[in-house]
């Protein structure tokens, strides 16, 4: 299992990939790292296209929209409604 003895290579030979039989000590914090930078990332670009997403027709009340969750326009929007609703309920 695992291919047989390790071969002698050249030493002088660069990688970007690490070279031949590479496995570096802190593989696993540089993956953690780098894990987090990617979230980190992601998260930002899901935040300012939430605040840029705007809408010309609001979803309907009883169907699934997930952006219902974050865009600021639909939950001012079903607030609004919501208010509306229950104003008209107590008159």
């Amino acid at each position: 299992m695992g291919g047989g003895p390790r071969v002698p290579y050249p030493k002088h030979v660069w990688s970007p990939a690490g070279g031949w039989y590479a496995q570096p000590n802190n593989w696993k914090a540089n993956t953690a790292i780098f894990g987090l930078a990617i979230f980190g990332i992601t998260a930002m670009v899901w935040k300012l296209s939430a605040d840029r997403e705007y809408r010309h027709k609001m979803p309907e009340p009883g169907r699934f929209y997930p952006s219902r969750y974050w865009s600021k326009q639909i939950i001012e929007h079903e607030r609004a409604q919501k208010e509306k609703g229950l104003l008209e309920k107590s008159e």
